[in-house]
């Protein structure tokens, strides 16, 4: 079984101009992985649901999201931004610093919610977004996740 994030779907400085900048980068971690097949039809899924609603969740969380036929393997790229202010993504208490693109295959609704779910849980702790922030690299942004959103 792949797991949903690896050192090589984090990328610890985002610079992104907006969130569909951010969201291309990100998404382009997944392609270069060989978990997303089709990048501009998994982007066009994932504008698609930001349309429905704004996936900004206080906390400086962005949490963009789609299921899509591109996607070959759940997965979860991650984007710490680095320029300081942050990238508006909807929230209502402001710019999100953190940012976590979740890909499910287009018949995984049930992995999508589950990872959703998960990772939702965990974001509402102060301690864990502040030790991703804080985690010296990517491995370590990974194995962060994993051990505490997924007990891996």
């Amino acid at each position: 079984m792949t797991d949903l994030t690896a050192p090589e779907l984090v990328l610890v400085d985002l610079r992104a101009a907006d969130r569909v900048d951010a969201t291309r980068q990100l998404a382009q971690t997944l392609v270069d992985a060989g978990r997303v097949t089709d990048l501009e039809g998994f982007l066009a899924d994932v504008a698609a649901r930001e349309e429905q609603m704004a996936t900004g969740i206080p906390g400086g969380i962005g949490l963009p999201h789609a299921r899509s036929a591109a996607v070959t393997v759940p997965s979860l790229a991650i984007g710490r931004v680095v320029n300081g202010t942050g990238i508006d993504w909807g929230a209502p208490d402001g710019p999100a610093n953190l940012v976590f693109l979740i890909a499910a295959p287009a018949e995984g609704e049930a992995d999508h919610l589950t990872i959703l779910a998960a990772l939702a849980r965990k974001l509402v702790h102060v301690s864990f977004r502040q030790s991703l922030l804080e985690a010296p690299d990517a491995a370590a942004v990974a194995s962060t996740v994993l051990e505490e959103v997924y007990g891996r």
